[in-house]
């Protein structure tokens, strides 16, 4: 019995403990959520500022303008011994850049590097490139990969056709649209003319666009449009380089 009393005594004075305990923080409950969100968003500024240094970055200028210009950029997730620099302008001679070239030629890790670059602006990070302008857009869509799904039904281009319909109802002339081999995985033809088609209506609508692609039928467009560009990538043997259609002379390091 004494041995049961003891316990109980003890569990007593625990729970009197906790008791006092809580009621203290209670009492101070404001003031310790105050240094809580100081002491996360000094830990997030650090963070940052750590992360920017790691990866050599610079300051983005913010632009009124709706522009893109980046120089010498580099994906953060690639090795930076092994990444090779792009510059990619946009927004102010044309708004839509339209890459062809060779698979793994770094179309597709050129429209992320955007798209990640503008991001990485807007929650207050540096960039791992010489030089950033960058314009502040309503929203960002992108359709970049493969979404197949037996579940939900959809073939390769029925997802495709989804994300782009979701782009084209949402898609504003403050906007910027990714688009990864526009029309693929149908018919070429058919694929073709679906391509020029939403090609058309965001020219239409004035957003600001990359898109990678193989059609001939893009480039021939690109070719008569003054709000399209053609670029190609291509292999040389240290390094790949960017070239626009309309001028050969004028390289960009890609």
């Amino acid at each position: 019995r004494s041995l049961v009393g003891s316990e109980m005594c003890i569990r007593d004075r625990v729970e009197r403990i906790l008791y006092e305990f809580s009621k203290r923080v209670a009492l101070s409950a404001d003031m310790l959520y105050v240094s809580e969100n100081a002491c996360t968003i000094l830990d997030i500024v650090f963070c940052k500022a750590k992360y920017s240094i790691k990866i050599n970055g610079v300051f983005p200028e913010i632009s009124d303008k709706k522009q893109i210009f980046l120089s010498q950029s580099r994906h953060p997730l690639i090795d930076k011994d092994k990444v090779v620099p792009v510059d990619i302008e946009l927004g102010e001679k044309f708004g839509i850049l339209l890459i062809t070239g060779p698979n793994t030629g770094g179309k597709t890790v050129s429209l992320k590097t955007v798209g990640l670059f503008c991001l990485m602006a807007y929650f207050g990070l540096y960039l791992p490139c010489t030089e950033a302008r960058l314009h502040v857009f309503d929203d960002i869509f992108c359709d970049i990969g493969d979404e197949q799904s037996i579940e939900n039904e959809l073939s390769t281009f029925s997802s495709h056709i989804n994300n782009i319909i979701g782009i084209t109802e949402k898609m504003t002339e403050n906007s910027l649209v990714l688009l990864d081999e526009v029309g693929g995985g149908t018919d070429p033809t058919e694929g073709a003319a679906l391509a020029v088609g939403i090609v058309k209506y965001i020219e239409k609508k004035k957003a600001l666009a990359l898109l990678t692609t193989h059609y001939s039928e893009l480039k021939e467009y690109a070719l008569i449009s003054s709000y399209a560009e053609n670029a190609c990538m291509q292999f040389d043997e240290n390094t790949c380089l960017l070239y626009t259609s309309d001028a050969a002379d004028d390289k960009a390091r890609v």
